[in-house]
């Protein structure tokens, strides 16, 4: 099973890539969320919780070609349902474009064995994560919205 986004950001695709891999762009649309990596493959890729005090992810980079592509598993720490599940596994897919136009395409993919994962992420989930992020990346503003955290 696997859930396809794709959406035009009018950004470049360096900062796209480093509203993805970096924590003061990624507390502004990730639900608080620090992201923590070197995106090199390998590395660890974690979320904390905005005051450290949690880990929401401790994921791990398999393949990375910035500013173009990241692939990492992906297993939510903030909910034990969750967590209990196998990791699954996230391509995000940076395309240039023409005019500062980027085509960010997101795969979540190896949810068969992840079922409540994928009803977690599915629907509002990542439709919320992604518009934050194209909110952020072409307005400079955060986005606020019925979610306030990963658990909502």
């Amino acid at each position: 099973m696997a859930q396809t986004y794709h959406l035009f950001i009018h950004a470049d695709a360096q900062a796209v890539w480093e509203a993805i891999t970096r924590p003061e762009h990624s507390a502004r649309y990730l639900f608080g969320a620090l992201v923590e990596t070197t995106g090199r493959p390998g590395s660890p890729f974690r979320y904390h919780s905005p005051d450290r005090s949690q880990l929401w992810g401790d994921d791990t980079v398999l393949d990375a070609d910035p500013p173009h592509r990241l692939v990492i598993t992906y297993r939510g720490l903030y909910h034990p349902d969750l967590a209990a599940e196998p990791p699954s596994r996230v391509t995000w897919l940076i395309e240039p474009g023409e005019d500062g136009v980027t085509l960010l395409t997101v795969r979540h993919d190896r949810l068969d064995a992840a079922p409540k994962t994928a009803a977690h992420v599915s629907g509002i989930g990542w439709m919320r994560v992604l518009s934050g992020l194209k909110t952020v990346l072409e307005t400079g503003e955060g986005m606020t919205g019925p979610q306030s955290g990963p658990e909502a």
